[in-house]
């Protein structure tokens, strides 16, 4: 018996295993199945060369759990090891110390991925002790034992084993005990191994007898050896995609689409894609593409091998070239990784180029579905924007389909404004903005449906690209200032009517929590709605974006700002007006006659004191100027008190900003029921 020390110095592997290799116990048993899975694919390799010439038989890898002996045990029937190979892959893993370990390896740590050695010490992560039986393929190599409890010191002697492969032996620690249940292990195989390229048994099967689960002797084989990837598509159906997906992800929607890989210069991939439905959340749809490494799952965590936006995307990525550090759980930033996901960034707008080509009713079709994966790219992904701006499309609500320079060409005759400036006039939601989208098309305008969750800084993106242009939503202005063309229609009221008007209307107002309204009366022509609400496109859409751009969240935090906007056009408003006047007149004839006199007083002081510094306008000028300012004042202030007080009896005012509020969808509660019950008393 030989007996040894792994470490010449008081660092050793294990620690070192623990703290810097792995950071998640579970991997032990990808690691040393796939460590199996080489092995046994190198005696492969061996074979078809003619370098090994014996029997192959049956290649399975076998995993068992003995939960009485505490023990996992995976055994192969590969290569095999030599004392010698022992010697090298196991005990000098470490001569060096620790210190010189992480040196030697850090420039090249792919290097070790897949070798027996550094895998192996993953088992000291969940084990006590370990032992490996093993025999080499090789003509008259002995059977070898090696034995180690954890620490620096190993023993090593020949020994007993009819067959070549090996048998990894681990003595679970008492802490790690969860790892010998069987649905643990079974669940563990299924995440790393389920595509491994050599068949892997986990005991065996099972089938109902006298109404319990018994054993079969048939080996019960947890992976798919020849995954779709690894196939040429000509071999494959679409229902052989759509199958593999059904495995992957059992309650997914049927996938839109999907993109083969096979690329093997100057790196080698090979995948499928598929394009999932994805209607809202981005979020929720993340980390569904799996990583490989020759069939080894490493992560779901495709964030650097990917763009941002092809992260929305599921699927399979496999490729010896994508270097990881060596626990294969991380990815580390590399000249093939920005290769990878350029090409794989091309390929994905390649096919959906050819797909809205080729069949543009079925693309437009999933339209909605497809939307917000092709937005995301959009906006994170310049090059991706450059490919995507010929099938990207924008849809009206009409739930018709144009491209960009469709769309363009559909409403520049209609909707270009006095500055040349052309408009795009849309909606977020249709029932919500009926009446303003109604008075668009009434117009002659187009409305697009812009109810997304990336619309708002799409917007944004697309007034910067498109040129002279801007998006304004149907509802942010009165109909005729939203595209406002060189003639005007509609005759004004006189400034002091307008003024009545506002001061009638904006005294009933509700008080609703951080939203405030401004007033103003507007000629609209007489068959448009008799008041409107409106809310200004640049402060609503600022606070949208504090929803998306840090930095923003002021916005926010501010109020809402909405206008009230009264048709002095129209029956009702003029109906108003006139009986304002007559009600009020009495109270109201004195008050405007001094406000008419504070005025002019007001103007022939100003107009005296222009021009000069203010050490030379006398005192007494001064205070005049204020003393007539302060009684103006509380003239008009006394003016909007009158108006208040009739305003607040005038049921038809009180309908009509009611009818606004419940058009907006801001009427509710308390509001809602009087105006129910003043509707049925009016009727």
């Amino acid at each position: 018996m030989q007996k040894g020390n792994i470490g010449v110095t008081t660092e050793n592997i294990f620690p070192i295993i623990k703290k810097f290799l792995y950071s998640d116990h579970e991997i032990f048993l990808r690691e040393l199945v796939s460590n199996a899975v080489d092995a046994t694919q190198k005696l492969k390799t061996l074979a078809s060369t003619g370098e090994f010439k014996g029997e192959m038989g049956d290649l399975t890898v076998h995993v068992n759990a003995d939960k009485d002996k505490g023990t996992i045990t995976i055994t192969d029937r590969g290569l095999g090891l030599t004392a010698d190979e022992i010697e090298k892959y196991i005990n000098q893993i470490a001569f060096s110390g620790a210190n010189d370990f992480l040196e030697k390896y850090k420039e090249d740590a792919n290097a070790i991925i897949g070798h027996f050695g550094l895998g192996f010490y993953s088992a000291f992560m969940v084990a006590r002790k370990v032992e490996i039986v093993t025999r080499s393929y090789k003509e008259g190599a002995p059977a070898m034992k090696w034995s180690c409890d954890g620490s620096p010191e190993f023993t090593m002697e020949e020994t007993e084993r009819a067959d070549r492969g090996t048998d990894i032996i681990l003595y679970i620690d008492d802490d790690c005990k969860e790892f010998l249940e069987e649905s643990r292990i079974h669940a563990l195989l299924t995440k790393y191994c389920r595509f491994l390229p050599v068949p892997v048994a986990f005991g065996k099967k099972k089938e109902w007898k006298d109404g319990k689960q018994v054993e079969t002797g048939e080996d019960n084989v947890i992976n798919d050896t020849c995954p779709i990837w690894t196939k040429k598509p000509s071999e494959l159906k679409d229902e052989d995609y759509k199958k593999f997906y059904r495995d992957l992800y059992p309650m997914s929607d049927e996938p839109l689409f999907w993109i083969h890989l096979n690329v093997d210069y100057p790196f080698n991939l090979t995948g499928v894609l598929y394009f999932p439905k994805i209607k809202s959340n981005i979020d929720l749809q993340r980390n569904k593409i799996q990583l490989y490494c020759n069939q080894v799952f490493v992560t779901d965590s495709v964030e650097g091998i990917v763009p941002d936006f092809l992260t929305l995307l599921h699927g399979v990525i496999d490729s010896p070239d994508i270097p990881l550090n060596v626990s294969r759980s991380y990815l580390q930033s590399d000249a093939n990784v920005k290769k990878i996901s350029t090409y794989i960034t091309k390929k994905v707008a390649d096919r959906l180029q050819a797909i809205f080509k080729n069949d543009r009713k079925e693309f437009e079709e999933k339209w909605d579905d497809l939307k917000l994966f092709i937005n995301y790219g959009m906006l994170t992904q310049e090059d991706f924007y450059e490919k995507a701006e010929k099938f990207a499309l924008l849809k009206d609500t009409e739930k018709k389909c144009y491209t960009f320079e469709e769309y363009r060409t559909l409403i520049k005759d209609s909707q270009t404004d006095k500055d040349g400036t052309l408009v795009y006039l849309y909606a977020n939601n249709t029932d919500e903005q009926y009446t303003y989208i109604d008075a668009a098309k009434n117009k002659g305008y187009n409305v697009l449906l812009m109810d997304g969750q990336l619309d708002v800084p799409m917007i944004n993106m697309l007034e910067q690209k498109f040129e002279k242009s801007r998006f304004t939503r149907v509802d942010s202005d009165v109909i005729d200032r939203l595209i406002v063309k060189e003639e005007q229609k509609g005759e004004e009221l006189p400034q002091d009517k307008r003024d009545v008007l506002s001061a009638l209307f904006r005294g009933q107002m509700p008080k609703l929590q951080k939203t405030e309204f401004d007033v103003e009366a507007k000629a609209m022509g007489e068959n448009a709605a008799p008041i409107i609400i409106t809310q200004s496109e640049y402060m609503r859409r600022m606070k949208d974006m504090a929803n998306f751009q840090p930095g923003m969240g002021f916005y926010g935090e501010m109020p809402s700002m909405y206008n009230l906007v009264l048709n002095s056009d129209h029956r009702l408003v003029k109906q108003v007006l006139e009986n304002a006047e007559s009600a009020c007149a009495e109270q109201l004839v004195p008050v405007e006659a001094e406000i008419a006199a504070l005025t002019i007083r007001q103007n022939e002081l100003r107009k005296a004191q222009e021009g000069k510094k203010s050490e030379d306008i006398p005192a007494a000028e001064k205070d005049e100027l204020a003393d007539v300012e302060k009684k103006l004042n509380e003239q008009k202030e006394e003016k909007t008190k009158v108006l208040n007080g009739y305003a607040a009896g005038n049921k038809v005012v009180h309908q009509l900003i009611d009818l606004a509020l419940l058009q907006n969808n801001m009427l509710k509660g308390e509001a809602l029921t009087n105006f129910v019950k003043r509707s049925v008393e009016m009727i």
